[in-house]
């Protein structure tokens, strides 16, 4: 049985979501990020990065959310666009990859994580969030999802993290300038397969505290006497 490595981030989201939208059989495997068991030797053999999430698939390992979606996407033949759309399925797909997500995870911390307020940072990582999902919204303005016409691993993968937007950009609101990304959110919302995946976190203990062990373990350049 497949193995997933998670937690309730949205990266390993989305490759939650796309586990039940296709009704792969997998075995959860949480990783307590707060507690630093991403460091863990055996998982680092997995993930030499460190991070979640990655899967175990018989003799097959792949980490990267976004390289995990390709892989079940090609492997199941489930949620792909016809042949004519792979490049655009490349293009969408490594544009939330470099741009969507990294940009996304900076804003929430020096939004909310950052140790010390640096209005510089928090300034250009809110523009580079905004400008991003901007880009996603105007594609949706024409077009019910985001590569073909059919809901695809461009979706899930823009879901997980668009999810996020309030809490990211400063509150409901925001919604207002991005009417697109909200529409599909909620269609995806809506699917029972995003209820389950959102809940697999429920189903597990993680360390809620960002404490002073958590952040030595989640932003270990603050230990860097950096001049």
């Amino acid at each position: 049985m497949l193995k997933f490595y998670f937690n309730g981030s949205p990266n390993p989201t989305k490759v939650a979501l796309f586990l039940e939208e296709a009704g792969l059989p997998y075995e959860a495997i949480p990783v307590d990020t707060r507690k630093g068991q991403q460091f863990a030797p055996a998982f680092l053999a997995i993930n030499p990065n460190g991070k979640v999430p990655a899967i175990v698939d018989g003799d097959v390992t792949v980490f990267d959310s976004n390289a995990i979606l390709l892989y079940l996407a090609e492997k199941t033949g489930k949620f792909l666009p016809s042949p004519a759309a792979r490049g655009e399925l490349l293009s969408w797909l490594m544009f939330i990859a470099t741009g969507v997500g990294p940009f996304s995870g900076q804003a929430v911390h020096f939004r909310h994580l950052a140790p010390e307020k640096v209005a510089y940072a928090h300034n250009r990582y809110q523009y580079e969030a905004e400008r991003h999902y901007a880009i996603l919204d105007q594609r949706l303005a024409t077009r019910r999802y985001l590569v073909g016409d059919t809901y695809t691993i461009v979706d899930m993968a823009a879901w997980g993290w668009a999810r996020m937007v309030p809490y990211m950009l400063g509150g409901e609101e925001v919604w207002a300038k991005l009417p697109n990304i909200k529409r599909l959110l909620d269609e995806i919302n809506a699917r029972p397969a995003a209820a389950r995946a959102q809940g697999l976190k429920d189903k597990h203990t993680f360390k809620a505290e960002m404490d002073a062990e958590a952040r030595s373990h989640m932003f270990k350049h603050l230990a860097r006497n950096f001049a």
